[in-house]
């Protein structure tokens, strides 16, 4: 798609702060953008220069899932200054080291994030899940409903996914239950450009896994737009709900919805480094909508575990 002149001009302006300001994997995505190449013409154009670098290998770099380091991958990077139509060193020195250890994003799935990872491996096997899914989240909006027994009624996303390799054709999406939760009884919809495939129950670890199946198979860059939702209420009264990010990237927008016959004293956004991590990054959020709803909205999530928790009294 061609870019407006009034696109472009902020493209550039974003190109230059990112250039200037980095870090590395924000430049190289504001190039990427100010440009208007997809992650596969820009492999096909350093094959031509005699650089190899797989498509995956670059949305890593872009979302600061990864970092260039080797002599290879430095070299392409060098490589990639003179397709993007950058100044030499553009990129390169954003790789210097600046005394300041630079933090290594979790490489982990997300599955290695709950306490349950060992069921969640044996369910995503059972669904010949491969360690890596293809996809990169761009952006995600989650409606989580809390009923009048001050349970998880449900939840809803709406989901943007970019493919970073060819042939991407489903998504698998994890519910966990709280304590009391009978997954036999979640239900699983799909409620936009997907359909439900092969569904995986435990009932000990309260764990839910759906497939949910594309009409088509994504290119490596092509966008897909999707809905699914949960349906719970089995479980005993929840007092949080947390979300697990495997790579850095993508936008995130969690609203929680109270009954009103039920309604938390006290509401708050916090992150954890790993499920066994304490809680940081603590912050008082306030209620709207008649003190029913309460949200959070996160740009470039860095890898780790975000969520809400609240008071009941």
């Amino acid at each position: 798609m061609r870019q407006t002149t009034a696109q472009s001009g902020t493209a550039q302006t974003e190109l230059a702060r990112a250039l200037r300001d980095g870090p590395f994997h924000v430049a190289l995505r504001a190039a990427l953008t100010a440009r208007g190449l997809a992650l596969h013409r820009v492999r096909h154009r350093l094959a031509q220069r005699g650089v190899t670098v797989g498509v995956t290998s670059l949305s890593y770099w872009q979302h600061g899932a990864r970092r260039p380091q080797r002599p290879e991958s430095l070299r392409a990077v060098r490589a990639l200054e003179e397709v993007l139509e950058l100044p030499a060193h553009a990129l390169t020195r954003l790789l210097e080291p600046t005394g300041v250890p630079t933090p290594r994003p979790a490489t982990r799935p997300y599955r290695t994030l709950l306490q349950v990872s060992g069921v969640v491996e044996r369910l995503l096997a059972d669904l010949d899940a491969p360690l890596d899914g293809g996809l990169h989240t761009v952006c995600h909006l989650e409606r989580v409903r809390i009923g009048t027994r001050r349970e998880l009624r449900g939840r809803e996303s709406q989901h943007v996914v970019r493919a970073h390799r060819d042939g991407v054709d489903r998504y698998l999406a994890i519910h966990q239950g709280d304590p009391g939760c009978d997954p036999a009884r979640v239900a699983v919809h799909a409620t936009e450009n997907c359909r439900v495939g092969r569904v995986r129950r435990d009932a000990e670890s309260t764990l839910v896994v759906a497939e949910l199946l594309f009409d088509a198979r994504l290119r490596a860059g092509d966008t897909h737009v999707f809905g699914y939702a949960f349906e719970d209420g089995t479980g005993g009264p929840s007092e949080e709900y947390v979300r697990g990010f495997s790579f850095a990237g993508g936008q995130y927008v969690l609203q929680v919805r109270f009954d009103a016959a039920a309604l938390p004293v006290r509401c708050r956004r916090f992150t954890r480094a790993s499920a066994d991590a304490p809680r940081s990054g603590q912050q008082e959020l306030t209620l709207t909508g008649q003190h029913r709803i309460v949200h959070l909205a996160e740009q470039d999530v860095p890898p780790g575990i975000l969520g809400i928790a609240w008071d009941w009294e």
